[in-house]
This record gives structure tokens, C-alpha cells and sequence, in this order.
């Protein structure tokens, strides 16, 4: 719906609409894939298949970004729209496929049976894990750090060359994508091997390294091959901070509600990012953002580093 209203005008009123509409789709959409995927295979087999759940978002976000540019070219900019509203389609019919009764209710909220409490004491046992919290932070702080490179990259080249800025963020997002869709199913497989910490540490890791090479380079193919790192840093935050979220929350039948604040915490991060990049900027010029930005994702590396224990059981390895 809110693809065909871009389609049919520009005016501000429903172009707001339309993106409210967008916004509202991708905000319950992961983690309502998560608690189908969770409610399907159980706690055994949640890493192996959520990771390869990514991995085809992933190759879905490529597959889609090619065919889109090819439709813009042959039918114009506005058909973008129509393609996306269209692809609603084999999505609907595909959902359909899965039987309702496959889905252990139950099982897809965590393993803690029937809800029995109000609202405010389901915040009240999210709010008292300690570990959860400090992750949401840790999580916030990622994106703070993450959101605003791309653009601000986009940005920097375009000064120079606009027609190039273009194809040249089509190419960081299609590396990106097709880092995720590569290695996603073998993040969740080592996760449930080597444990959380050490990927999450691994992907926090590189976002402060990628941030510094951006300011120090701005030879095309030179950025391109950065952005392999952000297909390393969005694999692993992209499929660990779910298992992590479904740790802390099992036994204690919340897990969505969960999902739901590290979603909070990652959209707060990724607004004031552009805001918090685009003034440094401003003021200081765009290599000094990249390495502000890095700083950011720095002090997430240590929080996450210093604040959050091993989250993977011994009994639940593999």
C-alpha cells in the first residue's frame, strides 16, 4: 500500500502516509519472522535456521535491487513503486504456505507457557536483566555509530561526481548484501559453537576500523572493498543480537516483547546518527566524521567487551 501511494503522486501528505505505512511493515516484520522461526524448529535448531533465514534476506535485498534497477531503466523511476507493490504478491502467497498449526505458540515467545502477567510486569522482567539492557545499549550504540557512513560516503563522492554517486552506492549495498547473504547461515552455525560474545565481539570490532579507513582513502574501488566490513558488522549483529535477545528470554515466555526494545534501541541509534554525522560534517569536514562516528562504535566494542557476559549455555552448544 505504501509503495502504490508513492506511485500515484509526490505531495507531501502522501508521501508522509506512505512512509508510515512502510515504517510500520518493517517494524514487526523481523521479529515476527523470528517467532515463526523460533515457534517452527525450537530452541535446538533456532541458530542454524535464523541465520540461514538471513542469509536469504539478504540475496532477497540483492536479487531485488537488480531487478528494480533494471525496471527503472526500461519503464522509469515511477515503476520502481509498481515493481515493489507487486512483489507483495509471491510474498502473501508464500506465507500462506506455512500451516498455522507447525507454529509452537508457546515456543515462539520464549519458552515460558501461557502469558499470565499484565504489561507492565512483562517490562518489569525486561527491565530487571541487567545483561539485556546493557546489550540494548551496546545495540543503540552500533548504529549510532553505523547508520550515517554510507550516506555520508554517498555524499562526499557525489561533491565530485554526482552521476557517479549513484552506481557507486548501488555497489556498496550490493556488496554488502551479498557479504550477508555468504556468510549469515555460518554466523548462526558458529554461534551456537563458539558462542555469542566472540562474533558479537568480532562485529562491534570492525565498524570502528571501517569508520578510520573511510577517512583515510577515497579511491573508489579502495571504498568499495571497506565496505566488505559492513557485510561482516550487519551479518553478525544481523543474526547474533537476535540469539542473544532469545537467550535471556528463555524460560521467561517474552522473547518478542524483547525483540521489539532492541528494535527501539537500534532505530533511536540509527536516527541520530545522520544527525550526530551530518554536523560534525558540517563542521569539520567529512573525514573527521568518519572518525567520530568510529569513536562512537569504539565505546560500543567496550561496553559490549566489559558489560556483557557469554549469553550461550553449555548444555544449549554445539
Amino acid at each position: 500500500m505504501g509503495a502504490v501511494l508513492i506511485a500515484m503522486g509526490s505531495k507531501r501528505p502522501l508521501i508522509a502516509v506512505a512512509m508510515t505505512l512502510i515504517g510500520a511493515a518493517g517494524a514487526f516484520l523481523g521479529p515476527s519472522l523470528a517467532a515463526i522461526t523460533l515457534g517452527i524448529v525450537g530452541k535446538s535448531g533456532f541458530d542454524r535456521v535464523f541465520g540461514r533465514n538471513q542469509g536469504f534476506n539478504a540475496a532477497g535485498n540483492v536479487a531485488t535491487a537488480l531487478a528494480l534497477a533494471g525496471v527503472s531503466w526500461a519503464l522509469g523511476l515511477r515503476s520502481i513503486f509498481i515493481a515493489a507493490a507487486a512483489l507483495a504478491i509471491p510474498v502473501w502467497l508464500t506465507l500462506r504456505r506455512i500451516d498455522p498449526r507447525a507454529i509452537d505458540n508457546d515456543v515462539a515467545r520464549g519458552d515460558g507457557g501461557k502469558e499470565e502477567t499484565g504489561g507492565l510486569a512483562r517490562f518489569f522482567t525486561i527491565c530487571t536483566d541487567h545483561t539485556l539492557l546493557i546489550f540494548f545499549a551496546c545495540a543503540f550504540l552500533f548504529h549510532f555509530a553505523n547508520a550515517a557512513m554510507l550516506p555520508q560516503l554517498g555524499e562526499m563522492l557525489a561533491k565530485g561526481n554526482q552521476r557517479a554517486a549513484a552506481p557507486f552506492m548501488s555497489a556498496c549495498i550490493i556488496v554488502t548484501q551479498c557479504v550477508i547473504a555468504a556468510s549469515a547461515a555460518s554466523v548462526g552455525r558458529l554461534a551456537g559453537s563458539m558462542g555469542r560474545k566472540p562474533l558479537l565481539l568480532i562485529g562491534f570490532g570492525v565498524l570502528p576500523v571501517r569508520g578510520v579507513l573511510y577517512s583515510l582513502t577515497h579511491v573508489t574501488g579502495g571504498l568499495i572493498a571497506i565496505q566488505l566490513l559492513d557485510g561482516v558488522a550487519n551479518s553478525i549483529f544481523g543474526v547474533v543480537s537476535i540469539l542473544l535477545v532469545a537467550d535471556r528470554m528463555r524460560g521467561k515466555g517474552h522473547f518478542n516483547l524483547a525483540q521489539g526494545g532492541l528494535a527501539v534501541c537500534v532505530g533511536l541509534g540509527a536516527a541520530l546518527s545522520n544527525t550526530y554525522g551530518g554536523m560534525l560534517a558540517r563542521r569539520f569536514g567529512f573525514g573527521w566524521s568518519f572518525v567520530g562516528l568510529a569513536a562512537v562504535g569504539l565505546i560500543g566494542f567496550g561496553l559490549l567487551w566489559i558489560g556483557v557476559p557469554e549469553t550461550l549455555s553449555r548444555s544449549s552448544a554445539s
